[in-house]
């Protein structure tokens, strides 16, 4: 199994009074969304589940990569590493599956898989986190492949 963690990109500032969830991505996320996604669809293979938050930055990162994705509400703020798990399927999907969400819940999630990460891991805006499920003996093993952030593309 292949997990993607992606999150949102730059979103703007939230306003007292103002739906947490209705925030929007700002001029550079859109664009650090469409890097990204630029950069994801030359790697991702053809049969890639994306899971979304139902927030409206996530829905517009995850739009930047493909229209047909899934909005998980499970995923949302405050979503727990569990629910970001079982939302994916890991370890047993059977296809690679790209989860786009939100801070902490991402680099908690990454911290659990490769329990080898402190506990203070920050996710950049618009980054992602690739990271590999290989069947070892009677175990599974959560591997990195790699972590980019718009930035770097």
């Amino acid at each position: 199994m292949e997990l993607i963690l992606w999150r949102h990109a730059e979103a703007e500032e939230g306003v007292p009074g103002v739906s947490d969830m209705s925030r929007q991505l700002t001029k550079r996320g859109l664009s650090q969304a469409r890097t990204m996604a630029g950069w994801l669809k030359t790697k991702l293979p053809e049969n890639t589940l994306v899971l979304t938050s139902p927030a409206q930055r996530a829905r517009q990162t995850a739009m930047a990569l493909c229209h047909d994705f899934d909005i998980v509400q499970e995923i949302g703020p405050g979503a727990s590493v569990n629910q970001i798990l079982a939302a994916a399927d890991w370890p047993y999907a059977q296809c690679a599956v790209v989860v786009v969400g939100h801070q902490p819940t991402l680099s908690e999630t990454v911290c659990v898989l490769l329990s080898t990460m402190p506990s203070g891991l920050f996710f950049n805006q618009g980054a992602i986190w690739w990271i590999t499920c290989q069947k070892q003996e009677s175990a599974f093993v959560a591997e990195l492949c790699t972590v980019k952030y718009p930035e770097m593309l």
